[in-house]
């Protein structure tokens, strides 16, 4: 989920209580709260707890929130993921730490620490086109034998998530972080998606992954189908940016956005509105 800010950067708490109101009124299933669509990277760690903490205030316990407390830094993680647990989140989304490119016996002992320490269920999660280190199927099978780490997020490819799939069985659940590939890798086992495009077609996406867990592909695929340009435009620039920007033409938050981000270039604008209108979530 998106965070929603003031144009001097503080957190804009009214808008983020109707954006948790709105996703369980358009039967989103779970919240993450500061993932990367939520700025996690612009936020400090105050603010960062802060909202995690208001999230699972304004929820009530009617939809689960996962805190998303990746990090470089295994203590920093640690840190993070503990007050996500202290602050009621039901459980931690888990980046692979990024820029000091560990080995795969670094990942594994990051993230078996992180879950040593914290017991809390937590996700892993796989996105090597930002982090710029890829935690590899042997690694991910290394880890599904760790108790409390029930599940990953995975990016690369269906093709990857099948090999996941193979390789844990029913010990860890695999979610798509790729909103366009989400239905092919529910259809093959995927319990889900963790994703960008629900924060402005939320029913939509919803229904779609409904169907396709429940293997009735046609119906996935024409849900689906109204969606897609949605899911290519919302990384026409660097995510969050446009999907703030859809966001705030929903009228649900304020056009904010922290630096290093910037706004949504004008010369993008009808591409998003025109996928908008495709996904029938603007008249």
């Amino acid at each position: 989920m998106v965070t929603p800010m003031f144009e001097d950067g503080a957190i804009d708490e009214r808008s983020l209580a109707g954006l948790v109101e709105y996703h369980i009124e358009n039967g989103t299933d779970a919240i993450v709260a500061v993932g990367t669509t939520g700025e996690s990277a612009t936020l400090d760690y105050d603010e960062h707890i802060h909202v995690m903490r208001k999230v699972v205030e304004f929820a009530r316990g009617r939809i689960p929130v996962i805190g998303g407390t990746g990090a470089n830094s295994t203590w920093e993680a640690i840190k993070l993921t503990r007050g996500a647990m202290e602050g009621g989140c039901d459980a931690a989304l888990l980046v692979v730490p990024y820029y000091n490119k560990p080995t795969q016996e670094g990942l594994y002992q990051h993230f078996r620490t992180v879950a040593d320490t914290v017991p809390m269920p937590q996700i892993l999660y796989n996105v090597p086109s930002r982090t710029a280190c890829d935690l590899l199927p042997e690694t991910v099978e290394r880890l599904a034998d760790v108790a409390n780490i029930v599940a990953i997020k995975e990016t690369v490819s269906v093709q990857r998530a099948r090999e996941i799939l193979e390789r844990c069985g029913d010990r860890l659940d695999v979610y798509s972080g790729e909103d366009a590939v989400s239905r092919e890798i529910l259809l093959a086992g995927g319990k889900g998606v963790i994703s960008v495009t629900a924060n402005v077609a939320p029913r939509q996406m919803h229904d779609m992954c409904a169907a396709a867990v429940a293997n009735d592909r046609e119906t996935a695929e024409a849900i689906d189908a109204r969606l897609a340009a949605l899911h290519k435009a919302l990384f026409v620039e660097s995510n969050p940016i446009p999907v703030k920007w859809a966001v705030h033409q929903l009228g649900l938050i304020g056009p904010a956005i922290r630096l290093p981000l910037t706004r949504l270039s004008e010369q993008h604008h009808e591409t998003v509105r025109q996928a908008m209108l495709l996904a029938e979530v603007l008249e």
